[in-house]
């Protein structure tokens, strides 16, 4: 069932088009992971969807819901966490948090102390002392001790720790066993490999590439390291072959994913002495998708 929907989706601030035709779907019980550059349109996207800025063109709903119209009765099953999280310097952590949970009706407590403990939180303190770590903290933990249906996140982990990151994963998977869906913008590749189900690249306001992990990876290259007896001949030519380079007595190479088993069977005629495979990752991915954009911009068009 499908829990968040845009359709077409365009925003334009003068002449200048942030959105163009954005179509983004997260069903229930589902971690969609939105990731691009700074100014793809991330974060516009999520203020269309918060109903903080009103598309030009398309259509944004959340629980069938109109984003915009109907923004104050889908907030209430909604919960969202910035990149870059302001507090009410003279409340305390732990007060922001009361007032966060309240406004959505929850009042779960053991749930909230167990979240201070392993985000490892004073609550004490006054939020003008916090460090940006500390703030994205507090608004972590009043978003995960609410009872939403929806979590999004657009870069909530940055200022963080690699040991509170972690604790960021394991309460984003809690959420998604409890049938909970996620909508997670993030520049930390490893964090959307671990989590998402779903993923949705998105490049000067257009979604240049969605689908699962399993679907995309035949757009990634696996990375080979091979020593054979005798020296391999004609590698260069072969269909699929990237980036050779000689390693003492071995050679690596990137190989494009449906080419794989073709390279294998003209290698092992050589005798395979030593073999390494690094799989594809999600950053192999994210670099093919930019390395035209970035040659063009090197080159100044």
């Amino acid at each position: 069932m499908s829990i968040l929907k845009t359709t077409n989706l365009t925003k334009r601030f003068g002449k200048f088009t942030a959105l163009d035709g954005v179509n983004i779907e997260v069903n229930e019980g589902e971690v969609y992971g939105f990731i691009g550059p700074n100014g793809a349109g991330k974060s516009t996207t999520i203020r269309v969807l918060l109903g903080i800025l009103k598309a030009t063109e398309g259509t944004a709903e959340i629980f069938g819901k109109d984003a915009w119209s109907d923004a104050v009765e889908i907030h209430k099953r909604l919960a969202y966490v910035p990149g870059d999280v302001n507090l009410w310097p003279n409340l305390t952590g732990g007060e922001v948090i009361d007032l966060f949970v309240k406004l959505r009706g929850g009042n779960n407590k053991n749930r909230r102390e167990e979240l201070i403990k392993k985000f490892d939180l004073d609550p004490t303190k006054k939020c003008r002392t916090y460090s940006k770590g500390n703030r994205q903290k507090v608004a972590l933990v009043a978003a995960f001790s609410s009872d939403a249906d929806l979590y999004i996140l657009d870069e909530p982990t940055s200022g963080l720790d690699p040991l509170m990151e972690q604790v960021f994963q394991e309460c984003v998977i809690e959420a998604k066993q409890a049938g909970k869906s996620v909508l997670l913008s993030s520049h930390i590749l490893s964090e959307v490999e671990r989590l998402c189900d779903q993923v949705g690249i998105i490049r000067q306001g257009k979604i240049i590439e969605t689908g699962s992990l399993a679907e995309m990876r035949h757009l990634t290259r696996t990375n080979l390291l091979v020593e054979t007896k005798q020296p391999i001949i004609s590698i260069h030519e072969l269909k699929g072959v990237h980036d050779v380079v000689q390693k003492d007595k071995a050679i690596s190479f990137q190989v494009d994913t449906e080419e794989l088993d073709t390279v294998m069977k003209h290698v092992t005629q050589f005798g395979v002495v030593k073999l390494e495979s690094a799989p594809p990752t999600l950053e192999d991915l994210f670099m093919r998708h930019y390395e035209d954009n970035d040659s063009d911009v090197r080159r100044g068009s």
